[in-house]
């Protein structure tokens, strides 16, 4: 079942790149009192995710941080060595990389990807949500074209 607008997002620990090695992340770290844009990527280094999913958060980081968000994280289906050097190729510093290298989170949400015929394995659907001290407020989910997970409709919604 999909994760929906008004549910909880579910307890798990992640990965952040941290400085010399990944470090743990647990849900109620990043979403117990705070205000918290989450989007995902299939992939990061993939051709969408990185010329315009990434990009777009980036750019809109000051405006989206203006509108009461404590963190905005980017998380993938990805182990965090790539997730660092991602966000470093990318000049991503204003936003937290999430590795949920296993699809524990992104299977508890129920937005999984089988791309498994581009030999990708399970990934995660291309998506962004608000996240609100852990309940979910707004929720967009895209399957080919990048809009309702987009900054800029994230923007929309805050």
């Amino acid at each position: 079942m999909t994760i929906k607008v008004g549910d909880t997002i579910p307890a798990c620990t992640l990965k952040t790149p941290g400085e010399t090695k990944p470090a743990d992340i647990t849900t109620a770290q990043l979403f117990d009192g705070k205000k918290v844009v989450l989007f995902a990527v299939p992939g990061a280094y993939t051709p969408g995710c990185s010329n315009t999913h990434l990009p777009g958060f980036i750019v809109h980081a000051d405006e989206i941080k203006a509108k009461g968000v404590d963190t905005i994280a980017c998380l993938a289906v990805n182990d965090a060595f790539v997730l660092g050097a991602w966000s470093k190729t990318h000049n991503a510093e204003e936003l937290l990389m999430i590795a949920d290298g296993n699809g524990e989170l992104t299977r508890k949400l129920g937005l999984e990807l089988d791309a498994s015929g581009f030999g990708l394995g399970m990934r995660s659907k291309r998506f962004a949500m608000i996240v609100d001290n852990g309940v979910v407020k707004y929720l967009g989910i895209d399957s080919s074209e990048i809009k309702d997970s987009a900054a800029e409709a994230v923007l929309a919604h805050l």
